[in-house]
């Protein structure tokens, strides 16, 4: 009886001390959206395919991010108009948001109306809604309207760069710098291919009703009096083109984001730095073309298929099967959907509770030994915690192997 009973006391203490739950098998940081690195070997062959005179390129896919093709990507370098990009995706923030409306008016200061280069020649006093004002920056890149918007959404145009180079943060453009709304200075406000990618992605990802705008071959101004012509050259001559916006000083050259929608995808190529417009615009048809010739969003993986099972400790149940969170989709070179390698790591333990949709686990996809893409795996189902006299009698059982054969 002794006996017994001592057995029974080292059941007690092991199940409170039997508290060791497994860690998470490490991986990188969550980002179900593929990376932008490329390896070295796909950019010696892209770069054979592509020579440009720009200064600096990049061809990316909107969804994911996914870098087909870069040149000096992340030089600084002066962008001239298509700082209005960043400029658009506040304005796009802002009436997302419900803070403007496309009704609202927009006065004209003399700040606004002192602004030179390409312009729709605002006066001091006038006011046109937001919607006008947007389209003449869009379509015509005036740059005393997008001051008189700044103005209008942050109080100054100050105030707006300050949330510009804030967001730029949020984005990770790390070698960027925004010193107006509009890319008149050239000393001192710089940024990359590869951060011009990244808000331009942001901008159609996020608010892709300013496409309705920026694809607008021409259109009217105060009344019909003054005519919008689309700087985008593209928009006329390029099937699938739906923006985005060019850039001119002498310091930063032709300069050029461009974005266009075929088959499904959503391309952006940047040149920085061209010696001329038509340059310009035919390096990012080039790099468009190479994009939507060589490569193809591929479903890989449906949302809800179960990848394993972890075990559940002081659960009810004892083991949860996981599953995919989401669908995995990735922009792939064609004919390569064979060679990409995926990767289900598992939680080897958890203590209960669980919850339905925790994450449990992660797979990941590599192509020539890189990660381009990683999603959860969570439970399929809730697990309780298990009550004591539950786990009492769960261990006595596995103790002295009763049901055992």
């Amino acid at each position: 009886m002794i006996k017994r009973l001592s057995v029974i006391f080292i059941l007690i203490v092991s199940l409170f001390a039997n508290t060791a739950i497994m860690p998470v098998v490490a991986a990188p940081q969550k980002n179900t959206s593929q990376t932008s690195e490329n390896t070295a070997a796909k950019k010696e062959e892209a770069n054979k395919t592509l020579e440009l005179k720009a200064k600096a390129a990049i061809l990316i896919d909107a969804e994911t991010g996914t870098v087909m093709f870069e040149k000096n990507s992340h030089e600084e370098l002066p962008l001239a108009s298509v700082t209005k990009v960043m400029s658009m995706l506040l304005i796009m923030e802002a009436i997302d948001s419900g803070k403007v409306t496309y009704e609202d008016m927009v006065p004209v200061s003399e700040h606004a109306y002192n602004m030179g280069g390409s312009q729709v020649y605002l006066k001091p006093g006038e006011e046109f809604t937001v919607l006008e004002m947007l389209k003449a920056v869009a379509i015509h890149s005036a740059n005393d309207a997008v001051v008189a918007l700044a103005e209008k959404i942050s109080g100054s145009e100050e105030i707006f760069v300050s949330a510009m180079n804030e967001k730029a943060k949020q984005l990770g453009m790390n070698n960027t710098n925004f010193l107006d709304c509009n890319g008149l200075t050239d000393d001192g406000h710089y940024s990359s291919a590869s951060d011009i990618g990244k808000m331009s992605a942001e901008l159609i990802r996020k608010h892709p009703k300013v496409l309705e705008i920026t694809k607008i071959w021409q259109d009217k101004f105060r009344n019909g009096q003054f005519s919008l012509d689309n700087t985008n050259r593209l928009i006329h001559t390029y099937n699938g083109a739906t923006g985005l916006k060019t850039g001119f000083t002498t310091k930063a050259g032709y300069c050029l984001s461009a974005s266009a929608d075929r088959n499904d995808m959503q391309l952006i190529a940047v040149v920085l730095g061209e010696p001329d417009s038509n340059t310009r615009f035919a390096e990012a048809k080039k790099l468009l073309d190479y994009g939507y010739a060589n490569y193809q969003m591929v479903k890989i993986k449906n949302k809800g298929e179960e990848l394993g099972t972890v075990e559940v400790k002081k659960g009810v149940g004892t083991s949860v099967k996981g599953a995919l969170k989401a669908d995995v989709s990735l922009m792939i070179k064609k004919g390569k959907k064979d060679t990409i390698k995926q990767n289900v790591k598992m939680t080897e333990s958890i203590e209960a509770p669980v919850k339905s949709g925790q994450k449990i686990g992660e797979i990941t996809f590599e192509d020539n030994g890189q990660i381009i893409a990683k999603e959860d795996v969570v439970a399929v189902e809730e697990v309780k915690k298990a009550s004591f006299v539950r786990l009492f009698f769960r261990m006595v059982v596995g103790w002295f192997g009763i049901g055992r054969k």
